[in-house]
């Protein structure tokens, strides 16, 4: 049997966080779970504490890639499971769905894309799967990618470059009812506006550099 880690990376999330780490919980299959607090001004590291999960407090904000390491860097199990911090609907049975193929020996990653949340997220994750964080991934994956703490907002990019690179088996899974909270509704307006230019441009970096 295989041990699974749940690893969340977490920017000023104590709206969602909670919601997200109870569901996490209810899945036994599930051994340990990691939350990075990746700079965090917020209650995020508070109230993941509160639910008796390991929590990493990072003083600074070092980026998705570089707070993911951080849990990869001290988990041992097998498959990992990696999930946003920002989730909205998120359920135990969305968890099982990732988990299943991988466990079952079927495919080396499953990648969750959200299916009937909100129209405009849901289209953006069928164009570019490429760019979702819900993931049952084999270890070796992530260990198999170099400066992955490089990459911020890039990590899932470099993840589908090394799949594809070494014809890793994945498979693409339909999370109904699951959405996220969009980052103009997370920082305003512009900001948030702001925020995603950046994300595509990690996003584009990453792509670039691994070509």
């Amino acid at each position: 049997m295989y041990s699974i880690t749940a690893i969340i990376a977490a920017y000023n999330e104590e709206k969602t966080i909670e919601d997200v780490l109870r569901q996490v919980k209810e899945v036994e299959l599930v051994t340990n779970i990691i939350v990075i607090s990746d700079g965090s001004k917020d209650r995020t590291a508070e109230i993941a504490r509160g639910l008796g999960v390991e929590v990493i407090e990072l003083k600074e904000n070092i980026g998705k890639g570089g707070a993911l390491k951080k849990g990869i860097d001290i988990c041992k199990s097998d498959v990992i499971l990696l999930l946003d911090a920002d989730l909205v609907g998120l359920t135990s049975d969305h968890i099982k769905k990732l988990l299943g193929p991988v466990l079952q020996g079927n495919v080396d990653m499953t990648i969750g894309i959200f299916d009937k949340g909100r129209p405009c997220i849901d289209f953006v994750q069928r164009v570019t799967p490429y760019l979702s964080g819900q993931r049952a991934i084999r270890r070796y994956i992530l260990d198999g990618i170099t400066n992955i703490d490089k990459t911020r907002y890039g990590v899932e990019a470099a993840v589908t470059q090394y799949v594809k690179e070494h014809k890793v088996e994945t498979k693409q899974v339909s999370l109904l009812n699951l959405t996220h909270v969009m980052k103009e509704e997370k920082f305003g307006f512009m900001e948030g506006f702001k925020e995603r230019i950046k994300m595509y441009w990690q996003v584009f970096i990453t792509f670039k550099a691994g070509r």
